[in-house]
């Protein structure tokens, strides 16, 4: 009886498609997941490819300006990646089963496309700041 009245069934509905929607869901869920465990150990090696990007300073006072410039946005960017993960963490909440069905695939679709902007832009970031790292390391 409880089953019949769920709201999230249409009229033509079937009573397995809720259930099958639901799995679909579930595994919606799981790839989103997959890329944030695949992207969230990478927020070390922001941190630690920061720090050395900021060591460049202190090791190089004489650096000239254009390296200043390229070290600073490598930075930047490298910050930018760990707040636009850091910020998709905080907003992404699981849908419950009130949000099952069309609008809960819905909102992890959109999920999914947030999370792969977020994976793309740390890896840029990463490996700008390799780039980055590497040329200042052989003009010294």
């Amino acid at each position: 009886v409880l089953f019949s009245c769920n709201p999230s069934q249409t009229k033509n509905a079937e009573p397995g498609d809720v259930l099958e929607n639901n799995h679909a869901n579930d595994a919606l869920y799981d790839e989103v997941m997959k890329i944030h465990d695949q992207v969230m150990p990478l927020m070390n090696d922001i941190y630690k490819l920061r720090e050395d990007l900021k060591n460049r300073f202190t090791t190089n006072p004489s650096m000239k300006e254009p390296e200043k410039i390229k070290v600073e946005n490598a930075i930047t960017k490298l910050d930018s990646a760990n707040e636009n993960m850091m910020i998709w963490m905080r907003e992404f909440k699981h849908p419950k089963d009130s949000l099952g069905g069309e609008t809960g695939r819905a909102y992890l679709q959109s999920e999914m496309e947030k999370v792969k902007r977020v994976r793309k832009n740390i890896h840029e970031a990463l490996r700008h700041a390799n780039q980055v790292l590497g040329e200042t390391l052989q003009q010294n």
